[in-house]
């Protein structure tokens, strides 16, 4: 996904791995997604650096195992200067959990004369564009928290195919698919943003 991603011009590419939510699971299903996480990016390693991949977690990291927390620190840390493609992991994420953060974050900066650019600087996204695209896999017709703050402009596409079967084939489809739709952003169409 992430080579067909980088070939049809996509920048930014997010895979929400794990939810907030997603605590309430048996610990063995915890254990082996956290453990896929784990394996997925150390397999990763030698295309971050190959092609210049930029990669970040976000979401919590107190509670990720700690072998894994400490993976993540090392390749954002390794990575933090690549440009070319970002890869996004969602980890321990939940949109209001992180919007909530966000507000605390600000509490403590005492922060003043709060607007929505100021907000978002105290996000976990805090330097990344809002998503264009957001596809949503396995059936289900609801984004469930995913990036609360973020993708009020987002153009969704919904698939029944569940995430280990959605390949480059798909995700060309859904690229297709956004490319003809007209993008007002509260506009009218003529005064249209993008």
């Amino acid at each position: 996904l992430f080579e067909e991603a980088q070939k049809l011009g996509v920048k930014y590419f997010s895979i929400w791995a794990f939810s907030t939510e997603n605590w309430k699971r048996d610990k063995k299903e915890i254990d082996a997604i956290f453990n896929l996480v784990l394996d997925g990016i150390r397999r990763l390693s030698k295309k971050l650096h190959e092609n210049h991949i930029r990669i970040r977690q976000i979401g919590r990291r107190e509670r990720l195992p700690k072998e894994l927390a400490a993976e993540f620190v090392k390749f954002e840390k390794e990575t933090e200067d690549y440009e070319d493609f970002n890869i996004l992991l969602c980890v321990d994420y939940g949109g209001r959990d992180e919007i909530v953060r966000a507000a605390n974050r600000l509490l403590k900066a005492e922060a003043k004369n709060i607007d929505e650019k100021t907000f978002s600087k105290f996000l976990d996204t805090k330097d990344i564009p809002d998503p264009d695209l957001i596809i949503r896999t396995g059936g289900e017709k609801r984004l469930s928290g995913f990036m609360t703050f973020q993708t009020i402009y987002s153009e969704l596409y919904f698939t029944d195919i569940y995430f280990p079967d959605f390949g480059p084939e798909e995700l060309k489809n859904a690229i297709e698919d956004f490319g003809n739709r007209k993008r007002r952003f509260g506009g009218d169409g003529d005064n249209a943003l993008g």
